[in-house]
């Protein structure tokens, strides 16, 4: 029977939702496994360049899994592809094309959990994460022509107090349950997913945090430019800023004692690729600035002044 009155909850959204007509899941891993699940997939080509929370779903799954070497570009090296094999392409920063990514070919997944606003590619497997853009705690979006069904739906009300706390209260207070949500998706079976983070989602103002997340990336890159190992575009909707330095690991420390605070992303990267090769550097000397919706030019202005204070060389 429904509920009629009592206490009211939190309100229901009506704004238009960006990629409305996509599959939506509850989290990018499991876009992954819907893909190769839906398409009977046994052979993929993996980036080193990625951490190994996948490894679970290829066991599972029974894939063949055979690793490349990115460059300095972010774009897959040196590629001999076997028969029936796919490749996984991670659309690093935003910074490959549409152009770059069909120039391999078919039988591709494109990764955009670090590209949101870069536009699925007609014809080719993609997904988007959508915590790493949005103030959410899961979500997936995947565009594929294969479907399954997925009967299970999701439910998030249980993960939302890092983010309702960080709203009103010092993110240290919250870190640990940040963490713990981050790992919950390495085992998460695929769900569809849930109803708060969909009406969430119908709240955001996407124009906004496109354009906002454009101009903060453009601001970093005009002060950093020159100091960036990296030849970079500013992209559209710019996840982080990539700041790729000599001596990160003591800029970074720098900056997290200034409190601003820079991830390591894939941290079993630099312990699995020996130092020296492009892997390695590119997850040990990216210090990834934030760049989202959260701040604006004279933020970005201060981040770069406390970037160029700190830095040695």
């Amino acid at each position: 029977m429904r509920e009629i009155g009592g206490y009211i909850e939190l309100d229901t959204y009506r704004g238009t939702m960006m990629y409305d007509n996509a599959i939506k899941l509850n989290c990018g891993r499991n876009a992954l496994w819907y893909i190769l699940k839906a398409r009977n997939i046994k052979k993929i080509l993996m980036p080193y360049f990625m951490c190994s929370s996948c490894d679970r779903i290829f066991d599972e799954q029974g894939v063949m899994v055979r690793k490349y070497s990115v460059d300095l570009n972010f774009l897959p090296r040196d590629i001999e592809r076997e028969n029936d094999e796919w490749l996984y392409i991670v659309n690093y920063y935003g910074q490959l094309s549409e152009d770059q990514i069909l120039a391999f070919g078919d039988k591709i997944i494109v990764d955009n959990s670090q590209a949101y606003f870069s536009r699925p590619i007609e014809g080719v497997d993609t997904f988007y994460s959508c915590r790493k853009f949005f103030g959410v705690a899961d979500g997936a979006m995947l565009f594929t022509d294969r479907t399954i069904s997925v009967e299970e739906q999701d439910e998030s009300f249980s993960r939302v107090g890092f983010l309702l706390g960080r709203y009103e209260r010092p993110a240290g207070e919250f870190y640990a349950e940040y963490v713990r949500n981050n790992e919950r998706f390495a085992c998460e079976p695929i769900k569809r997913m849930s109803a708060l983070t969909e009406n969430l989602l119908r709240g955001v103002d996407y124009k906004y945090v496109m354009n906002r997340r454009r101009d903060n990336f453009m601001t970093l890159h005009s002060k950093l430019k020159d100091t960036n190992k990296l030849s970079l575009k500013v992209p559209e909707g710019g996840f982080m800023y990539p700041l790729m330095v000599d001596n990160a690991s003591k800029l970074r420390a720098d900056l997290i004692n200034e409190k601003i605070y820079i991830p390591t992303l894939w941290p079993n990267v630099i312990c699995e690729c020996m130092e020296g090769t492009t892997d390695h550097m590119l997850a040990a000397d990216i210090i990834p600035l934030p760049v989202d919706q959260r701040y604006d030019e004279s933020d970005m202005e201060y981040v770069a002044e406390r970037v160029i204070s700190n830095y040695t060389g």
